[in-house]
């Protein structure tokens, strides 16, 4: 779960810097997943090959009610396969030509049920459906929207926990652990890098504001986003999820099942 400078809205990671990042940590794979766009697909695809990177090529996409145009949530597709790609890509394109409603543009989760072969989903983390119904105290919810995930995309669906220190990260944890027992889901644990370094926290909170309308010194701006977010070693991942191992372990399952060829120069 990484964004790229292509994700524009949120995302200062430049390709090359990134997987010579990814190299120098031994890292044998990265999901490349910007916001709601495949512009960088073909880059991601050729720059990870040429530092001996397996490329998990994915989008994050928004999802919400196409008649007002809101964001109601957030979940993460990976493509298993040239067929997660082909179907992920049509996705990306319907979002754009019939979901661009008051400056947003949203996805139709009703758009899911013929488009879901070949892709793998993180739940969004705390963007996701589910983790907006447990902050909200509707478990029962949390529960439908889970078993629905569960059916359109079976042994594809990860609930995704991050522990970035944002608000509410862990009274989701430990509200989304008893659903992954209770309805035998995996796990995995992400980061939702935006940026490379600590270091580059204010130059992506400044990309932010600009691309919001904010000041970067309001007191009063929400502040979507933590420095934790930096593009963390497989150490540092380790040990902040040192209670929840099988959420690590995932990480590289996921990197085995995700294989996809580009046929360049097409």
């Amino acid at each position: 779960h990484v964004h790229s400078e292509y994700s524009i809205v949120d995302g200062i990671a430049r390709l090359k810097p990134l997987m010579q990042h990814c190299r120098q940590m031994a890292s044998p794979a990265i999901a490349v997943t910007d916001l709601c766009n495949f512009y960088a697909a073909v880059k991601i695809y050729k720059t990870a090959i040429n530092n001996g990177i397996k490329p998990i090529l994915g989008a994050e996409l928004p999802f919400g009610n196409l008649s007002n145009g809101k964001i109601a949530s957030h979940a993460v597709f990976l493509c298993q396969n040239e067929q997660g790609y082909k179907n992920l890509t049509r996705l990306i394109s319907r979002a754009y030509l019939e979901g661009q409603v008051n400056g947003n543009v949203l996805l139709d989760k009703s758009w899911l049920i013929n488009a879901s072969e070949g892709l793998i989903v993180l739940s969004g983390g705390m963007r996701s459906d589910v983790a907006i119904a447990l902050n909200n105290n509707e478990l029962e919810l949390a529960s439908k929207l889970i078993k629905r995930w569960s059916e359109i995309f079976p042994d594809r669906y990860y609930l995704e926990l991050t522990r970035t220190k944002r608000a509410n990260e862990e009274t989701y944890l430990r509200a989304v652990l008893p659903l992954a027992e209770k309805y035998n889901l995996p796990v995995v644990a992400t980061n939702d890098v935006c940026f490379l370094a600590r270091s580059d926290f204010e130059a992506h909170e400044t990309r932010v504001c600009i691309r919001r309308g904010d000041l970067l010194d309001d007191p009063k701006r929400e502040k979507l986003y933590s420095e934790e977010q930096y593009f963390k070693t497989p150490e540092e991942m380790t040990e902040l999820f040192f209670d929840l191992p099988e959420a690590i372990e995932n990480t590289i399952e996921i990197a085995k099942r995700c294989t996809t060829t580009i046929e360049l120069g097409k």
